[in-house]
């Protein structure tokens, strides 16, 4: 089966997947924010919450393959800004952090402004336009595909005189994926942190292994699966709420043919 989708959580599921047989992680987890999860309580203790999430890296360093990209898409607040860097200096025991990518959902230059920020009240913060995605590996040696999402020269003199083979150079470590805009809570599946599908493919992109297994332990409303579709890959998705599990089996059923529901217990 090329995308399986289970429900349950993570650290019940994923001992049951083999050693080193994922290609690519890409996962959002609950960032805890105090977000409206309808299965998860996301009001950790700080302490708890990081030690939970080093319980779940461990089980993902295990599954992940020698040469596998685990992309950690997380962020903080205005109120708990320390928590993505506490994180990841937790995590040092377990990856190493290859790459530090900034996911920009909102830029402006001059008088102008593309993308969709989440506006801030009061006059400590600033509005929210980016989030961090952590590219760890196992010991930061992953050659990857860094052409896949490459971008034109914008000299082309460059070309000939540094001897590049085509009109295309590394994007660098700002990526730029906005938001399509919704008016309704239904248009992003009534879920309160889901991502473009843009960012998991781009992910695997710049992995760039042909027929990879991509793992999402914190699926959602299934986008990373939907990604690994679009980009020819292969999926696996956990979610514990089986109302998530059954949005993302209605979206790859609307790109493929219908998946089967599987369960944990």
């Amino acid at each position: 089966m090329d995308h399986r989708l289970i429900c349950g959580d993570c650290r019940d599921v994923l001992p049951g997947l083999d050693d080193g047989s994922v290609d690519v992680v890409v996962t959002s987890p609950p960032y805890n924010l105090d977000l409206a999860y309808r299965s998860y309580r996301d009001s950790r203790a700080e302490a708890e919450y990081l030690d939970w999430m080093v319980e779940v890296a461990g089980a993902l360093r295990r599954v992940l393959r020698a040469d596998g990209s685990f992309f950690l898409n997380i962020t903080g607040s205005g109120s708990r800004p320390w928590l993505p860097f506490e994180l990841i200096v937790r995590l040092r025991p377990l990856f190493t952090l290859q790459n530090h990518i900034v996911w920009i959902k909102s830029v402006a230059t001059g008088a102008d402004s593309v993308g969709h920020f989440k506006p801030v009240a009061g006059e400590r913060f600033l509005h929210h336009a980016h989030e961090h995605v952590f590219h760890l590996t196992r010991d930061g040696s992953v050659r990857l595909d860094r052409l896949a999402i490459g971008v034109p020269f914008k000299d082309k003199s460059n070309i000939p005189r540094r001897g590049h083979p085509r009109d295309l150079r590394c994007r660098g470590n700002t990526w730029f994926i906005p938001y399509e805009t919704v008016q309704s809570r239904a248009q992003k599946f009534h879920h309160p942190g889901t991502f473009p599908v843009d960012l998991p493919r781009w992910c695997i992109r710049l992995h760039g292994r042909a027929d990879a297994l991509v793992l999402d332990p914190f699926m959602g409303a299934g986008t990373t699966c939907v990604a690994a579709l679009r980009e020819g890959a292969r999926s696996v998705g956990i979610d514990i709420d089986p109302d998530y599990v059954a949005i993302a089996r209605e979206r790859l059923a609307a790109e493929t043919l219908p998946m089967p529901l599987e369960s944990s217990a």
